[in-house]
């Protein structure tokens, strides 16, 4: 999805249509996963502790593109 919409500029809403379904239903698949969300809940849920107890931000991971 990225890439098209990188290489259609404005056009992107018509042109990337197919390539945004997919997305779309890719991410349905990882929200409505209960384990997944649970391992997201458990991450979290260590991030504020650790963060509550030293008060330092622990810098967000940059995500990779899958171009």
């Amino acid at each position: 999805f990225t890439k098209c919409c990188q290489e259609t500029g404005l056009l992107m809403v018509v042109k990337c249509r197919q390539e945004n379904t997919a997305l779309k239903d890719c991410l349905v698949g990882y929200y409505s996963d209960p384990l997944f969300y649970e391992e997201c809940k458990t991450e979290y849920l260590k991030q504020r502790e650790e963060y509550r107890a030293t008060g330092i931000k622990k810098k967000r991971q940059k995500l990779t593109s899958n171009v």
